[in-house]
């Protein structure tokens, strides 16, 4: 262990903060990103996060926005943010929380674990920063995300 968090906890929170950026640049929803980039490329990026920590975030955003065609999206919830925005960073701290919390309790792979939420309505509701859903508690959150679609 290096630091407050283990190598591998420390890895998904850079991968879950690069997806919202390149989201955010791309005007996307977050599994439009996840998708794009496909669970073999995920675990890549995961398993050398600690090297891609020395990048440049825009240099290698762009390489991978050009890598698996992204496109630009209409989805802009930076522009459409009434709020206090947070950052990049923040809403990665939000999902490594929950993909973690997911992955441990339901015995999946932290991958498996990203990409089944990112793709879940919960999801939406974290990238809406005019809620204020991304404030509330890891607990909240994965309790939320259990009971389904009902907010």
């Amino acid at each position: 262990m290096e630091g407050r968090e283990n190598k591998v906890a420390n890895n998904l929170f850079f991968l879950c903060s690069l997806i919202e950026y390149i989201g955010r640049e791309t005007k996307n929803h977050r599994n439009v990103i996840v998708n794009a980039i496909g669970k073999d490329e995920l675990q890549h990026i995961l398993d050398l996060a600690d090297i891609y920590h020395n990048e440049n975030m825009d240099k290698l955003a762009f390489n991978i926005i050009e890598k698996y065609n992204i496109r630009e999206g209409r989805y802009d919830n930076i522009l459409n943010a009434n709020f206090s925005i947070p950052t990049h960073w923040d809403i990665g701290k939000v999902y490594k929380r929950l993909i973690i919390k997911l992955s441990k309790n339901n015995n999946k792979s932290l991958i498996e674990s990203l990409i089944e939420i990112y793709n879940s309505w919960l999801s939406r509701k974290i990238e809406d920063f005019n809620s204020s859903i991304y404030y509330e508690s890891p607990e909240y959150l994965y309790q939320s995300y259990l009971e389904g679609d009902n907010l």
